[in-house]
């Protein structure tokens, strides 16, 4: 029914009010036409029931880790974790990278346990249930192969997506109990200097830990991200030894000997070692060093065209907390620092962001890490310098990445 108090005179105030409400009566029954033309499919009809177990959309299927096996070795292999396709700083338990010595053994916790003896008051023997009513912690803290970044060392720059060049390296919530506590209960006899640390894989892949570090912050993880590890990640426990390099972080852990002197495995001998310029050779290196990668725009990505774009990337450092990372745009001539986003953690990734207008001119993309002990990322030139051509593990040089005029991003070395 018309307000026949209302004027139609559009010039009146009252005619101003109808014609404000008449037209926004017409503009929703148009948009809520609109909307009921346009509805897609999935507004239509009840969607999926309840599941289970939660799985990715299919329409992310593309997000998967990529598998480097050897053809030689069957179960001997790496997969990476595409760092291009995440965002923030937790890697899915399912994207976290793998390394294999010879394959992934099936567990059954019920009747897997830890044995730790050697140099101890007691010798004992813990099963998963044990381990799981002792006090536990959890912390964020990346993962990262010793040989992760290795194309580096190549004479010519590979072609390759961020991940599959930098993405043996991860970060997840592992929750466990201390390490030191389980050798408190156990007794550690004076002459105690090393922890020889075994796999159950078919492979029984062992390390020699220094016990300062097993004290410290060493952890047995039970949980990833708040579930139950993966059995590629290492179930039903891992060892996981925040900031050093991967081989350290043992999975399927099920034996810890304690010693006086280091095991000179296969892992801290004939690898992850490498000979210096020097004639020396680098042996025990631990800790992994500051490094940042860009993760957006990546090689083979070509942007769209001039205009704002977000450069945004992954820095970490096995030393501690990443303090600075500044991105380059002209090559190195000239930085800005990055804005990190929160929380920035010791030993764990921190996520890095720029916002970036391009011009539509060529540009060298760098980014440069600075970590909390005042260790800053290295050129390429400087890293050969100091480490010779015989390099295998860390690399951890600055990375470059070309952006052509026509958008498209490729590695080089600059």
């Amino acid at each position: 029914m018309q307000n026949s108090s209302e004027s139609e005179d559009p010039k009146s105030e009252s005619g101003r009010r109808k014609f404000l409400k008449t037209g926004l009566a017409l503009t929703g029954t148009a948009l809520t036409g609109s909307v009921r033309a346009a509805a897609p499919p999935w507004m239509t009809r009840p969607g999926a029931p309840l599941s289970n177990y939660g799985q990715p959309s299919p329409h992310e299927r593309a997000v998967i880790r990529w598998v480097a096996a050897n053809a030689d070795a069957p179960g001997n292999g790496i997969s990476w974790t595409p760092l291009e396709r995440l965002e923030g700083i937790v890697t899915p338990s399912g994207l976290h990278f793998e390394r294999h010595h010879n394959g992934v053994p099936q567990i059954d916790p019920a009747v897997h346990r830890l044995a730790v003896h050697g140099l101890v008051g007691q010798a004992s023997s813990f099963g998963i249930d044990d381990l799981l009513r002792y006090p536990m912690t959890s912390r964020l803290c990346f993962i990262e192969c010793g040989g992760n970044s290795n194309a580096g060392w190549h004479r010519e720059p590979i072609q390759a997506p961020a991940g599959n060049i930098h993405g043996l390296a991860s970060c997840s919530e592992w929750t466990g109990v201390p390490l030191a506590t389980v050798l408190e209960e156990c007794g550690v006899q004076p002459n105690a200097k090393w922890l020889i640390a075994e796999g159950a894989d078919a492979a029984a892949m062992n390390v020699s830990i220094p016990l300062d570090k097993a004290l410290d912050d060493a952890l047995l993880a039970l949980y990833q991200n708040g579930e139950r590890l993966r059995p590629e990640n290492g179930y039903p426990l891992r060892l996981v030894l925040p900031g050093w390099e991967g081989v350290t972080n043992v999975k399927w852990l099920h034996r810890l000997q304690l010693a006086d002197q280091p095991a000179m495995a296969r892992n801290e001998t004939a690898k992850y070692t490498e000979l210096l310029p020097s004639g020396q050779a680098r042996q025990f290196s631990f800790v992994m060093e500051a490094k940042s990668v860009i993760t957006h725009p990546f090689a083979g990505q070509t942007l769209p065209g001039p205009g704002l774009h977000q450069i945004s990337g992954l820095a970490w450092s096995g030393r501690g907390t990443i303090r600075r990372v500044e991105v380059s745009t002209d090559g190195g001539q000239t930085w800005r620092d990055a804005t990190l986003d929160s929380p920035i953690l010791p030993k764990c990734f921190t996520r890095f962001r720029l916002p970036w207008r391009w011009d539509g001119s060529p540009a060298v993309l760098k980014s440069r890490a600075t970590d909390e002990t005042g260790y800053v990322q290295p050129e390429r030139q400087t890293l050969i310098a100091e480490r010779g051509r015989h390099g295998y593990f860390h690399y951890n040089a600055i990375v470059s990445s070309a952006v052509a005029a026509d958008g498209s991003v490729s590695h080089v070395y600059a």
